[in-house]
């Protein structure tokens, strides 16, 4: 009786299975003691303050956790590792680890409430407030003991007081303090910050007496819990107190809070009471507090970016193992088929080679055209987190600039007008760069932002004129194709300043079932097509192709430059 080479495929397979089975079992054991065995070395290193060997064993025992699919293991390794770069100053890499940490975490618990937590104090240190206040909000509805929910709660009162608004944190302190069920269970240490925190607010709400006694007792409760730490706090913030009453008692307090912070190694604390220092300070001994500043904050700069570095080559060589390792996996299998291809009928192997071959067809074509987006997804992510970044290390320029002024005598005329071109120089540094690459708002101001950017091109010899922008139902748009819009029309702004001497710029929106249509016209002296990747336009077709749009270009010499782009939905 003939059979279907079917038959002889499963039986095959069948066979493999059986095999395989038994080694799998014996490997998932090996696996997993190897991965326990690495996440245990990786608390004891973190402990330890090894943080480049801590962050290296918890990385190779998340890649052996995955493949076993133990997502609660890879979630927890995975929240380490953000505590680690957290630690070190890397926030970026920070909120992107414990993000994928999120995947692995899909019901509410004590982990989702901790990585909330770890996303608020990320955003905190990046000046993101009120990202930070949700990310907080979000951990207290996670956590069920009403003890821990106070941790978030305290964040959000602290963020509070920075944004100034003294009269909410107010409220969040004065009932974490006074509520009868938590006051036996909440720890002294927790009850000095809160109170120390109410009473910094109120001493910035205008209550200096109330302020100023709650303060002056939290510090006692902490000096007699020996809450080292805690008193940091403490100090820096009676050195505030005093800025402006008595700066004998405020350099004291500011040297207290310099002095412990030195011995625990809180740099950010130190950097901290030495600019209260600085700032009370115009004598002698400012040069020597500036001098301490820079030293420490160059020195700090330096650390941390090592740290940041390390850790992505750690997360680099880790996948890039994975691939090789993938690879050698792949070809060994391919070996051992063609091994048993002389043993097993040919006609199977032949009909599984044929399925393999357009699996992988169909695979690299769904991947390369996933890419695409994903590899535009990130070149924005990599503009807003540069121009994030170089704002932020502008900063030095300009405390270098208050150095300057409180250092050098300012009744010279040529040092007032070496101020007002340092000024001059970095503000035109941080409105170019962050007007050039700040965050695109995908969301329902969309619309007033595309405005917005082209309302900065509108001058007095330049008309621009938007039409039909507000028709289209942008929310049913995709963000990938609102933000190549947007980076679009601005490096067409950009080039019409540029090369076009256009007085009159006409950008009109269309609608079809199925496109987005964008006709743009100015009436400048144009140029020949071949010169069009010149002048910089390369990269608005490539945005556009990313999308799987099309883009034409019309234009010759002295007669305007159009382009008619189209966007599918």
């Amino acid at each position: 009786m003939l059979r279907s080479p079917f038959f002889y495929f499963i039986i095959l397979l069948f066979l493999f299975s059986c095999e395989e089975k038994k080694t799998i079992t014996t490997n998932t054991d090996s696996i997993r003691k190897e991965a326990l065995t690495l996440r245990n070395q990786g608390i004891k290193n973190y402990e330890k303050q090894n943080f480049n060997t801590s962050f290296y064993e918890f990385n190779k025992s998340k890649q052996l956790y995955e493949t076993l699919k133990d997502s609660a293991n890879i979630g927890y390794v995975l929240i380490q590792m953000a505590f680690i770069q957290q630690v070190n100053g890397d926030y970026y890499g920070s909120k992107e680890t414990v993000t994928e940490a999120l995947t692995y975490v899909k019901k509410k618990s004590i982990y989702t409430a901790i990585i909330n937590n770890t996303l608020g104090i990320a955003d905190k240190e990046l000046s993101l407030y009120n990202d930070a206040i949700h990310y907080y909000q979000e951990a207290t509805k996670d956590y069920k003991d009403p003890v821990e929910k106070q941790i978030p709660l305290s964040n959000i009162a602290a963020l509070y007081i920075q944004q100034k608004k003294y009269d909410d944190a107010i409220i969040i302190l004065e009932s974490l303090l006074n509520k009868k069920t938590l006051k036996e269970k909440t720890p002294e240490i927790s009850k000095s910050s809160f109170q120390d925190n109410l009473g910094y607010a109120y001493f910035k709400k205008g209550m200096d007496e109330k302020g100023f006694q709650l303060m002056n007792e939290a510090l006692q409760i902490r000096n007699e819990i020996k809450n080292t730490y805690g008193s940091i706090e403490s100090y820096l913030h009676l050195a505030d107190y005093y800025a402006k009453k008595d700066t004998q008692k405020s350099n004291k307090n500011a040297l207290a809070a310099y002095n412990t912070a030195t011995k625990l190694n809180s740099v950010d604390e130190r950097l901290e009471a030495l600019q209260i220092l600085i700032s009370n300070n115009h004598g002698a001994q400012n040069s020597k507090y500036v001098q301490k500043y820079f030293s420490l904050n160059d020195s700090i700069i330096k650390v941390r970016n090592n740290f940041k570095n390390k850790f992505a080559k750690i997360k680099y060589d880790a996948k890039k193992e994975k691939d090789e390792n993938a690879t050698l996996r792949l070809e060994k299998a391919e070996n051992q088929l063609a091994l048993q291809k002389a043993k097993y009928l040919r006609i199977g192997f032949v009909i599984l080679f044929i399925f393999l071959v357009l699996l992988i067809a169909i695979l690299i074509r769904y991947y390369k055209n996933k890419n695409k987006a994903i590899e535009f997804k990130t070149s924005y992510n990599t503009e807003t987190r540069i121009a994030k970044k170089i704002h932020d290390e502008l900063a030095n320029d300009v405390f270098h600039v208050i150095a300057f002024a409180e250092s050098q005598p300012l009744s010279a005329e040529s040092t007032k007008e070496n101020l007002l071109q340092k000024l001059d120089d970095i503000y035109g540094r941080v409105r170019g760069i962050s007007k050039e690459n700040n965050r695109i708002d995908t969301g329902t101001n969309f619309t007033n932002s595309i405005k917005e950017m082209l309302s900065m091109y509108n001058t007095n010899s330049i008309n621009i004129i938007a039409s039909n922008l507000e028709n289209i139902n942008w929310e049913s748009i995709d963000d990938v194709k609102k933000i190549a819009i947007s980076r679009v029309l601005q490096e067409l702004m950009v080039n019409m300043k540029k090369h076009s001497n256009a007085s009159l710029v006409v950008i009109k929106f269309e609608n079809d079932p199925k496109s987005i249509l964008i006709n743009y016209t100015d009436n400048g002296k144009g140029c020949e097509k071949t010169k069009i990747s010149k002048n910089g336009l390369q990269n608005v077709e490539s945005r556009i192709l990313a999308v799987k749009g099309t883009i034409n270009f019309e234009t010759e010499p002295d007669k305007g430059f159009k382009v008619k782009i189209s966007i599918p939905k």
